[in-house]
């Protein structure tokens, strides 16, 4: 008669080959995490990256295995010097595929308000700066003006937001 127990009592080191062949097989997805920050007035903190036409929001992407707010909080310190905690998360945002991208999970946590606007301490940076809400909207690319619409949402009410590529609707398209 067969061994009837479950494989991982019968043969572990089986079964952890079968768990490591079943990761290896797992979708892996691209990680981003972004950080809110403003000032007294309400004005948002953008960054120029000198590797990209657009302004964006501080942060950038994760490492293999580091977690999401763990690279918002690394990312603000080697683009902005900065050492201080992402806060609460205020939108996760799927983006399908684009381009030669594979999809994404972009996630926004609040930084809450700077006294004193930073410098770039990283030559990633051509600059950044303050700006009013209506002047970020046009220097950064509709996704992500919708995705920090979304967070200044969350970040008054309190609700985190699920998005798919930058809105709130479901869609397998990018805007």
């Amino acid at each position: 008669m067969a061994d009837q127990r479950p494989l991982y009592e019968r043969d572990p080191e089986a079964w952890q080959a079968h768990l490591a062949e079943g990761n290896a097989k797992q979708a892996r997805k691209r990680v981003g995490a972004d950080v809110l920050l403003r000032n007294e007035r309400g004005d948002i903190l953008l960054v120029d990256p000198a590797y990209k036409p657009d302004w964006d929001l501080p942060g950038g992407m994760a490492e293999a295995n580091e977690a999401p707010q763990v690279a918002a909080e690394r990312e603000l310190h080697e683009e902005l010097g900065l050492r201080r905690p992402a806060g609460r998360l205020l939108v996760v945002d799927w983006v399908a595929p684009h381009g030669p991208w594979d999809d994404s999970l972009m996630f926004v946590f609040d930084g809450g308000v700077l006294d004193d606007g930073p410098t770039p301490a990283d030559e990633e940076l051509r600059g950044c700066g303050f700006f009013p809400v209506d002047q970020a909207r046009t220097l950064l690319r509709p996704y992500v003006w919708s995705r920090l619409r979304h967070a200044l949402d969350a970040a008054g009410d309190g609700r985190p937001r699920y998005l798919t590529n930058g809105t709130g609707q479901e869609s397998a398209s990018r805007e």
